[in-house]
């Protein structure tokens, strides 16, 4: 199924069921108003919400309305908790050799994963802001997933059972930031990620999903050129199981945890780039030095993931980046 949440003036919005092709939305607050209560009770209320689902790709819910992505917040749009994984060994190798480093001993062997600030998400249509373009603002494209109840020291494969949905993810870094703060836990390059409008069900992807992993190719568009086109699971070195499970080595993970793959790097570079850092890696190999600048006010990012079928999964992350304090153009959808 496909979960979504739409804005009603509140922290934590309104849950709705979205169809299969996006078309079509209802409420779910007959069922739940808010996704982590499904997620807090999953085995109840998830098979309630698969049945509405099904009435609503049926075109049998007498209460569907057309879904609008500008209306969403995030799926879920704070969390218990949210870490960004490392799991392309591709990006780690092509940003350590640019800087004329060695890839740390022991990184193929656990997970990197860096906490994110998880107390507001940003929807998948609302403009990224900075106080400066020097900062250095960089789109991160990936994949994560969202988690019930995980168990204290549990296996690989006893974690990739605790995958409830899966997402779209822009995780923006300030890359700029990043270099001025190393050894400090870089708690200011990491501002507000974004997410796509509809989170999923593992089954949805169908065959793509196999080994805890989305072999599917991951579309970056930036200001309109296509930049990615990222087979997301070809090059991921650890799945999600692994990831999942490095955390529970020391605590359980409670339902509501969202764990991304980092930044997709495909092994073949001409398939494009997840992130500038990765390009701009690239670049510095090639000719010496970095040639691509990051994103500047007024540039736009937009992301999306289609299945085997051709349609488009999560919906399409679609985002400006904007001054702090520059106005945003008025959504037509909400104007009045």
């Amino acid at each position: 199924m496909k979960l979504a949440t739409y804005k009603d003036g509140s922290r934590d919005g309104q849950l709705v069921v979205v169809s299969r092709d996006l078309s079509q939305a209802h409420y779910a607050n007959g069922i739940a108003t808010r996704l982590q209560q499904v997620l807090d009770d999953w085995n109840f209320l998830s098979p309630q919400l698969e049945e509405l689902y099904t009435t609503l790709n049926h075109g049998r819910a007498r209460h569907a309305f057309a879904f609008d992505p500008k209306l969403c917040m995030a799926p879920l749009p704070r969390a218990y908790q949210w870490l960004s994984g490392s799991a392309y060994l591709s990006h780690q190798e092509r940003l350590h050799q640019a800087r004329g480093a060695e890839l740390p001993d022991g990184l193929s062997r656990e997970p990197l994963l860096q906490r994110g600030a998880s107390d507001a998400f940003l929807g998948p249509c609302e403009p990224a802001r900075f106080a400066a373009e020097a900062m250095g603002p960089d789109f991160e494209a990936q994949i994560a997933v969202i988690t019930g109840d995980v168990a204290l020291g549990a296996s690989p494969a006893q974690a990739l059972e605790g995958v409830r949905l899966l997402a779209l993810v822009n995780d923006w870094t300030l890359r700029q930031l990043m270099q001025a703060e190393p050894g400090r836990g870089l708690p200011q390059c990491k501002p507000a990620t974004a997410f796509g409008p509809v989170a999923i069900t593992p089954d949805e992807l169908g065959e793509a999903w196999k080994g805890g992993r989305v072999h599917l190719n991951l579309q970056t568009q930036w200001n309109g050129r296509k930049v990615g086109q990222c087979e997301a699971g070809e090059g991921m070195h650890f799945h999600f199981g692994e990831l999942i499970a490095h955390l529970a080595r020391t605590r359980a993970l409670r339902a509501g945890s969202i764990v991304g793959s980092g930044a997709v790097s495909p092994k073949d570079a001409s398939r494009g780039y997840g992130c500038i850092a990765e390009k701009r890696a690239l670049e510095t190999l090639e000719h010496g030095e970095p040639r691509t600048e990051y994103m500047k006010f007024g540039d736009s990012i937009r992301m999306e993931m289609k299945g085997l079928d051709g349609q488009s999964l999560f919906g399409a992350i679609d985002q400006d980046v904007l001054s702090l304090h520059e106005a945003a153009e008025p959504d037509s959808a909400t104007a009045d």
